[in-house]
Order: structure tokens, then C-alpha cells, then sequence
């Protein structure tokens, strides 16, 4: 038997012997005239791998990937453990000592097992692993096809969480902050276009209506230039893509707007290196230089929390615009 089988084995051998441990704990509970905890004090919910029962009061939760984990730390909740990723190193609140269950889009069932969850909430593309994540502990997954719908998947995760009031509470608290920003900005908002351009190694993107950035950007009422105005079924209908479209050099006119917001998408160190190189060579870009927000000096760069996940980055977004529209104007 060669390491990786026997790793295999080992772990289905320890995932019996817990689910036994479970059953026999459970088995306990009755013959004691205890109350079922799992059984009777959960709430049935519905989600995009089935129907789990979720405890009521669960005090070990672990979720599979970053969406879920910025869901959770908005709603003040503190799981035990969770996916590492570059996305969690830009935003401060979710620097947490919750423990490494690997990488995103690859959580260790292992180490899952280790932690001794009572809850797993996670996103849908984690559905290959949901059977063997169900009998460590009742799990949830979510749909999120695309960025723009940070706001259904918040709300969804929350309800599933018992947690709805609390979104309810950050999201007021966010809608506030985009009101005074608008209040701040006051008649500046009318015809002021916002452009927001992604640098990848290798191509350029417009992001649009739809996208992240771009619903935090309405909620902010800022209005974008007409090649970003967009919505997700016309984008994917036209471009294949309902967030954002890539432009060649001769169409980056496109990206011209009275600010850019622009971010390199990179995930290593060589990618960063080769965004580095790009955006200097933009910069340099004869058709570049022509654009309004260039000569007025108004591009800036930002972190890749632009294309987030959730209100934790949303909030970032707004805290930008009050740093270069407001304070810096």
C-alpha cells in the first residue's frame, strides 16, 4: 500500500470510528432520557446540496472558503476554523486565529475532523465533498454564481445561521455610510463617471454594473461610463462573463472615466511580478496618457478586495471612496 492510500484508509478508518462515536453518544442521550440535541433542538433549512438540520446553538463552526468566512466575522461570529487565503491578508477583521483547514477550493477533510466541528457552512463548488462533510457535521453550501450577489448570499447564509437579524443590522449600518457618502459628495455626484479596471498579466478588464465593486458603487450613487453599464444576463449574453470584459490596447478609451479604480488580479508571487511589469508598461502607454482620469491625476490603485465577497470588503470599497473622493477631493 503505497503513503496516499494509507493516508486515505487512516482517515476513513478515524471517520468511522467518530461517526460511531457519535451514534453511540446519541444512543447514550436516549437511554438516559436526555434530550437528542442534534435531532431535536435544530432548525431544518434547505440549500444547494440538500436539507441539514442546523443546530440551534453550535459553538464550533467551520466554513470551507472565504465567502463563507466573511459572512460569518460580519455577522460576529467566530468560527474555529477555515480556508487560507490572499483575499483574507487584505482585510484586517478577517485575520483571525481560526485554525487552516488548507487551501481555497481544497479543504483538508482531515483537518475538518481535527477541529471537531458542530457546523460546516461553505459555497456550492465545495459539493464534491459534502457526503464525507455531512458525517463529520451538519453542513450547508450556497449558490454564488457571481460577485454582484454578495448581498442574496449574506442574507441567505445569515438566515441559515439563525443570524438574520444581525445582517439585517450591518446592512442598515452599510446603507447609512453609502447615504452620508452621497450626502458628502453632494452635487459632485451629477456626471461624475467611475471607471473600475482590472489588471490580469496578461489582459486588461472593465468591471461592470454587476460586479462587486460595481454594486457598492450604486449603492453609493455613483454613476459609471457608458462601456461598464452592463447588468450580469446582458453580459453574459454578449461577452460570456456577467462581471466584467476584457479590451484590447486600442479600446482602453473604453477605460477612461473622471476617476479609474483600478487592481491587479494576481494570486503568486510570479503573477504579481508580471501585473507589476504590465501596469508600468500601461503607464507608459501613449493611449493611456490621453485618458481624462490620467492627466487629472486621478487613477487610483487599489487592493483586491475590490472584487470581494461580502459587507466586510463593501465597507473597504466605501471606506476608498470617502479616502479619494471625499477627504482627497
Amino acid at each position: 500500500m503505497n503513503l496516499r492510500a494509507f493516508k486515505q484508509w487512516g482517515f476513513q478508518l478515524l471517520l468511522g470510528f467518530l461517526t460511531l462515536g457519535f451514534v453511540v453518544a446519541c444512543q447514550g442521550s436516549s437511554l438516559t432520557g436526555s434530550e437528542d440535541r442534534v435531532v431535536e433542538h435544530c432548525t431544518p433549512v434547505d440549500h444547494a446540496a440538500g436539507a441539514t438540520c442546523v443546530p440551534e446553538a453550535f459553538e464550533r463552526l467551520v466554513t470551507l472558503d472565504s465567502v463563507a468566512f466573511e459572512c460569518a466575522i460580519a455577522l460576529g461570529l467566530n468560527p474555529v476554523g477555515t480556508v487560507q487565503s490572499d483575499y483574507q491578508a487584505l482585510l484586517e477583521p478577517l485575520q483571525t486565529e481560526a485554525k487552516n483547514i488548507g487551501k481555497q477550493g481544497e479543504p483538508s477533510l482531515e483537518q475538518v475532523l481535527t477541529i471537531q466541528p458542530d457546523l460546516i457552512a461553505g459555497l456550492a463548488f465545495n459539493e464534491a465533498q459534502y457526503g464525507q462533510l455531512s458525517k463529520i457535521a451538519p453542513t450547508l453550501l450556497f449558490e454564488f454564481e457571481y460577485s454582484g450577489q454578495w448581498k442574496t448570499v449574506f442574507h441567505e447564509v445569515a438566515t441559515a445561521l439563525g443570524q438574520a437579524t444581525a445582517a439585517d443590522s450591518v446592512m442598515a449600518d452599510y446603507y447609512a455610510r453609502a447615504a452620508d457618502f452621497q450626502a458628502q459628495m453632494g452635487d459632485e455626484l451629477k456626471d461624475f463617471q467611475v471607471s473600475v479596471v482590472r489588471l490580469y498579466p496578461d489582459t486588461i478588464s472593465l468591471y461592470l454594473k454587476d460586479s462587486f465593486a460595481g454594486t457598492v458603487l450604486q449603492d453609493a450613487g455613483l454613476a459609471r461610463p457608458p462601456s461598464q453599464t452592463l447588468g450580469a444576463a446582458a453580459a453574459v449574453q454578449r461577452f460570456g462573463n456577467p462581471i466584467q470584459v476584457q479590451i484590447s490596447r486600442e479600446q482602453i478609451a473604453q477605460a477612461d472615466g473622471d476617476v479609474i479604480f483600478l487592481w491587479t488580479g494576481d494570486n503568486t508571487a510570479e503573477e504579481r511580478q508580471r501585473s507589476q511589469e504590465q501596469l508600468l508598461q500601461l503607464q507608459q502607454d501613449p493611449i493611456w496618457q490621453q485618458l481624462k482620469a490620467v492627466q487629472t491625476g486621478r487613477v487610483y490603485v487599489v487592493p483586491g478586495y475590490w472584487i470581494g465577497n461580502g459587507p466586510i470588503a463593501a465597507n473597504a470599497i466605501l471606506d476608498d471612496l470617502f479616502n479619494y473622493l471625499v477627504e482627497g477631493s
